[in-house]
């Protein structure tokens, strides 16, 4: 870590990209570097999994060391209040009396009632202790919030059901083709379904992060398809690409297929 926080000092000093580099300009690389440890997990490739850590920790080591410039904090600052709040909210763990036979849901509620004594005396909705995320991420915790208070649809069906009411408005407003409706109800149509994924126990976020990952390897298929027939994709019509799209889900099926039998087999 010395060695890390050395080599931090040393770049806002003498490298120019680095230096003039600010705590606002850093904030949408830390927020790309969460999503690539994200998928080195997924791919379960460890060596990338160490990498695209390193490079998250980066990010909190870049902005520590220019909050230590402005005299506010410094990385060691950072480290002890995250242990700090660890052992205060985990009594069951750190006091000497402790809690036993929680639950993993206990201990999640145990966590949220402490936070919750550390916010008494000030002023907030409560809808002010959603962080900010992804916009799919955002939804789903507010949902879940006010869902806590009995703002919320007593099933999944009934939720679909305003999923299928906002469907009715988002195409009047296209038919209608007035722009910001159309933004809205669009708007609309995904926090619904957003809303019945969660009544569901599906991750929005994690959904949509599994489509695209199945997106991007079908499409992998068909560019490696048609470079074997020594084409380009601009070559390629609409229904060709369909074709080759079609293949592509059998073949990563089958290979998906394969894969878990082998993995049976060794275990």
């Amino acid at each position: 870590m010395e060695k890390l926080l050395n080599i931090m000092q040393q770049l806002r000093q003498e490298c120019p990209w680095d230096r003039e580099q600010t705590p606002e300009s850093l904030t949408k690389y830390a927020i790309e570097e969460a999503y690539e440890v994200e998928a080195a997990v997924r791919s379960g490739n460890v060596d990338d999994v160490r990498d695209e850590l390193g490079d998250l920790l980066l990010q909190v080591v870049f902005q520590s060391q220019m909050y230590s410039e402005q005299g506010a904090f410094d990385f060691n600052d950072v480290v002890e209040a995250i242990c700090q709040k660890l052992i205060r909210r985990h009594p069951h763990v750190f006091e000497k009396e402790k809690i036993n036979d929680l639950t993993p849901e206990g201990v999640s509620e145990l966590w949220q009632a402490i936070k919750q004594q550390e916010k008494q005396g000030k002023a907030q909705s409560r809808l002010d202790e959603v962080k900010h995320a992804p916009a799919l991420v955002q939804a789903e915790n507010i949902q879940k919030n006010v869902a806590k208070i009995g703002f919320d649809f007593p099933n999944a069906a009934d939720a679909y059901a305003k999923v299928k009411e906002e469907l009715a408005e988002f195409e009047d407003a296209v038919t209608a083709n007035k722009s910001d409706e159309i933004r809205d109800e669009f708007g609309d149509c995904l926090f619904s379904l957003i809303n019945v994924g969660r009544k569901l126990g599906i991750s929005s976020e994690m959904a949509l992060l599994g489509t695209i990952h199945k997106f991007k390897k079908r499409f992998a298929f068909i560019e490696d398809q048609v470079l074997q027939q020594d084409k380009r994709l601009e070559q390629m019509n609409l229904e060709q690409l369909d074709q080759l799209w079609e293949q592509a889900k059998i073949h990563l099926k089958q290979q998906a297929m394969y894969e878990q039998q082998t993995l049976q087999t060794h275990t």
